[in-house]
C-alpha cells in the first residue's frame, strides 16, 4: 500500500457511496450484508472475496453466518479510516455478489 493513501472526507464517502447503493459507512467503516438462498453460496463467496484481497492486497472482516455475510473494510494502515482502497474492494465484491446468488 502507497504511503499516500489519504483518508477520504464525510462528502467524498457519500459521493462514492451513490455509487454503490447496499453500501454504507458506520463510523470509519464501509459495510454490508448479503444474504442467500443456502450456506454453500456464502461460503463459496468468502473463497471468492478472499482471492480477490490477495489480489488488491486488501482486507477486510467478513463474518459468514448460516446463510448471511457481513462485511466491513476499512483502511488499518492509516489508522483505520476509510480510503478509496474500501472502495476499490466494496466495487470488487459488489462485481462477484450477483454470480454467487447473494441479494
Amino acid at each position: 500500500m502507497s504511503a499516500q493513501v489519504a483518508p477520504l472526507d464525510a462528502s467524498e464517502i457519500q459521493d462514492r457511496l451513490l455509487e454503490l447503493p447496499d453500501w454504507r459507512a458506520d463510523g470509519d467503516r464501509l459495510r454490508r450484508s448479503y444474504r442467500f438462498d443456502r450456506h454453500f453460496q456464502a461460503a463459496a463467496m468468502v473463497i471468492h472475496i478472499a482471492q480477490i484481497q490477495e489480489e488488491l492486497g486488501h482486507h477486510a472482516e467478513l463474518t459468514l453466518g448460516y446463510n448471511q455475510l457481513a462485511i466491513t473494510v476499512n483502511t488499518h494502515s492509516i489508522g483505520g479510516r476509510i480510503t478509496y482502497l474500501d472502495f476499490g474492494l466494496a466495487r470488487r465484491i459488489e462485481e462477484i455478489a450477483a454470480g454467487h446468488g447473494a441479494r
